[in-house]
């Protein structure tokens, strides 16, 4: 059962964060909106001058060369008012996007795991897509309309005030469509929102694990699980179709309302001598010019609901506390493990009373048969999932309660991203120079071939760039380490080339780059464990062994087995 990240209740005061720095951008914005919306309005008299002028058998020229400045005057800058309202809203999503990504990428792992990984990809790809959408189409049409919709009003009233009453008569039937649309539509989009998450997460597993599923006969059962979440989504989306239909034919309703009643007040006013027949021409024009934006603003909301839903997803993320954010310096780099039990199952403990005490810089080696539990305690006092139960302290203080950078974790899958080296080392230390830069690759023996690349540190690496070597991947990594510089580290077989060339010149790296530092290292090669201050040995999830490596070889327990055999080994590959 998936536990889904956040959705915030309100959006209001992340929407006034992100326009606060950019209320200039915004007020001028708006001003060049109001005055393409101002030219426009000279429209409607205009074409009512042109009728009063036929009547009279008149010349039409001044007013049809007005009109075609007026159509030019308000094209130009009714483009740069949009443009100016879309660069607003893509620069609030950017700053968004990178919040969220931030808040993502520091949420610990356990968090990310019980929500799944399908709910945090639908929210930065689908929900990103619906809000950006809105913010290059539908948020400057809403802008333009609701201003020509003000100013139109405000026109009908300078012709005569009638004319704006019998606009209005369409008013109500308008305002109460949007109520209606609005108690119904919000919580279907948002549920609708939740749905696809649920229904990417679905996909996602049945996916990833098709041979497990394959292999203990579960194909019907996740094929019928998928189904079940896909309906759930589509039914949300017809409900929502289903509403938008209902909602655009009481807005034909509202139309038809509001110009019989502009034309049976024009044709009395005429017909009475209060008006000229083009005034009351201008008021039908004028009226009949609301149609688009009235029905655009109207409309938009359909978007809005649904881009409100997707921005709600975006800043539950990104209004999340952070681990570690503001949180305290611990004075040493001392780990103290008290009682931890851990178990990802309920019923199946992978590690029981673990209690251990690791002094400031002393360096322990933890070794046991695969499935001890090694990797579960490294991960737990790393902070990337808490224990089930017990403490862990670092300098005195609780994981939760610490600048996440204090604790470190170097594994054997390291990941290149791609860009220029210097960039992807500077994911550790963004303010790192190029001379902290070198000195990290020096102390892991990586300067040589980094310094030998085409292009030196501004050579593009990863994907679609030049491709390292496993050995050169594990010392960048170990470099990420030096410039990170956390008073604690943990390497999970971050060394384990056992076979390779480059075994050795790991191992040195790793030596160098966990000098001067706190370090809890799970060995693969029983070597590392031999250099180590201290070695601990699990067995079925606790510690059954801990001691020097002299010791623990000269008392012929657990870890002497260990070694026998990993020595034997080792002569014979050599030999």
């Amino acid at each position: 059962m998936t536990d889904l990240l956040p959705t915030a209740g309100s959006v209001r005061k992340a929407l006034a964060d992100l326009l606060r720095p950019r209320r200039p951008l915004a007020a001028c914005a708006f001003a060049v909106l109001v005055a393409a919306t101002g030219i426009g309005m000279f429209t409607a008299p205009l074409l009512g001058r042109v009728v009063d002028l036929v009547a009279a058998h008149r010349s039409i020229a001044v007013p049809v060369v007005l009109l075609v400045g007026v159509a030019v005057a308000r094209g130009l800058t009714q483009a740069v008012g949009r443009f100016l309202v879309a660069k607003l809203g893509e620069g609030m999503l950017a700053t968004l996007r990178e919040r969220f990504v931030s808040r993502a990428l520091s949420l610990p792992l356990s968090t990310v795991e019980k929500a799944g990984s399908g709910d945090l990809t639908a929210r930065v790809t689908n929900d990103v897509s619906v809000i950006a959408r809105a913010a290059r189409e539908a948020l400057p049409e809403l802008g333009g309309s609701v201003l020509t919709i003000a100013l139109t009003f405000g026109g009908l009233a300078v012709l005569d005030w009638r004319f704006l009453v019998a606009a209005l008569l369409a008013a109500p039937v308008q305002l109460h469509t949007v109520r209606w649309y609005g108690r119904r539509a919000v919580p279907v989009y948002a549920e609708q929102r939740v749905a696809v998450g649920a229904q990417q997460q679905q996909l996602l597993d049945t996916i990833g694990g098709a041979k497990t599923v394959r292999a203990f006969g579960l194909t019907e059962r996740h094929l019928a699980r998928v189904t079940d979440a896909s309906e759930h989504a589509v039914g949300l989306t017809l409900r929502g179709v289903r509403l938008l239909t209902r909602f655009f034919a009481r807005l034909n309703l509202a139309e038809y309302i509001g110009l019989a009643a502009v034309l049976v007040t024009g044709f009395l006013l005429v017909r009475g001598g209060s008006v000229s027949l083009g005034t009351a021409t201008a008021a039908a024009l004028y009226f009949h010019s609301l149609f688009g934006p009235i029905n655009s603003a109207l409309a938009l909301a359909d978007d809005a609901q649904q881009a409100a839903a997707s921005l709600s997803r975006l800043v539950g993320v990104a209004e999340l506390q952070p681990p570690g954010e503001g949180a305290a310096v611990p004075l040493d780099g001392s780990v103290k493990i008290a009682g931890v039990h851990h178990a990802y199952v309920p019923g199946a403990p992978v590690l029981r009373e673990i209690d251990l005490a690791i002094a400031p810089g002393e360096r322990v080696a933890l070794v046991g048969a695969s499935g001890a539990g090694k990797t579960t305690l490294g991960r737990l006092v790393a902070g990337l999932q808490r224990p089930s139960m017990g403490s862990i302290l670092v300098g005195g203080l609780p994981l939760e309660d610490l600048d996440r950078r204090t604790v470190a974790l170097v594994s054997q899958e390291v990941h290149v991203f791609a860009g220029r080296l210097a960039d992807d080392l500077r994911l550790a230390k963004p303010d790192a120079t190029d001379e902290d830069l070198t000195q990290s690759l020096a102390r892991v023996g990586a300067l040589g071939w980094a310094e030998a690349l085409p292009a030196g540190l501004s050579t593009v690496v990863g994907e679609g760039g030049h491709r390292l070597t496993a050995t050169q991947s594990q010392q960048l990594a170990l470099a990420r380490l030096v410039l990170a510089d956390p008073a604690v580290a943990i390497l999970d077989e971050a060394t384990a080339e056992a076979g390779s060339a480059g075994a050795k010149a790991l191992e040195a790296a790793a030596d160098a780059a966990l000098r001067g530092r706190t370090a809890l290292v799970i060995a693969h090669r029983l070597t590392q464990a031999a250099n180590a201050d201290r070695v601990v040995v699990l067995e079925d999830g606790r510690v059954v062994e801990s001691g020097t490596h002299a010791d623990l070889v000269s008392a012929g327990g657990r870890y002497a087995q260990l070694w026998s055999v990993w020595s034997e080994s080792r002569d014979a590959t050599l030999s």
